[in-house]
């Protein structure tokens, strides 16, 4: 796999949390011998609020540098704005017309050989045995429109440190 630009407020995530998921977590990756080199767009299913974390060290662990479409009042609240921008996330403006902004971004980005993670159910899921919602298109139009590879990921394990909708991690 070949080596891929990671942005240094990336790194120094990575540096800070890294070591805490590794021995509070258990991961067991398979299938990562399918990921393409180039850009692509990784659309994994949205458990808990904790899933960046874990879809994050999922890319780095597999020399990827996460980028997420990230909810625009995510990118507004201090400190993790700036920590969101200075990474390289991109703002989705939902049901706006900046959310078509946000796709064109999400293709440039892909064109340009990185990976764009959108979560297709767009939010947690809202299922009260954490069942997939339906899907968005956001992430199929970023791979028709780039012409590169969409790849799902299925994760399951972050609802149960942090359930849907609920504020204290078990």
């Amino acid at each position: 796999m070949e080596k891929r630009f990671v942005p240094r407020t990336t790194r120094v995530v990575k540096f800070i949390l890294r070591p805490w998921f590794l021995l509070l977590t258990k991961r067991d990756y398979r299938g990562v011998e399918n990921l393409p080199d180039g850009g692509f767009v990784l659309a994994p299913n949205h458990l808990s609020h904790l899933d960046p974390f874990f879809i994050s060290l999922f890319m780095l662990d597999n020399n990827i540098a996460p980028r997420f479409l990230a909810k625009d009042t995510i990118m507004d609240v201090m400190g993790i704005g700036w920590i969101l921008r200075s990474a390289e996330q991109i703002p989705v403006y939902r049901s706006t017309e900046g959310a078509a902004e946000s796709l064109r971004a999400a293709v440039a980005a892909v064109n340009n050989d990185m990976v764009i993670t959108i979560y297709p159910e767009g939010t947690i899921t809202r299922d009260p045995a954490a069942w997939p919602m339906s899907g968005r298109t956001g992430a199929v139009r970023v791979a028709l429109a780039s012409g590169k590879p969409l790849i799902p990921v299925m994760q399951w394990g972050p609802q149960a440190v942090l359930w849907p909708y609920t504020k204290r991690p078990k």
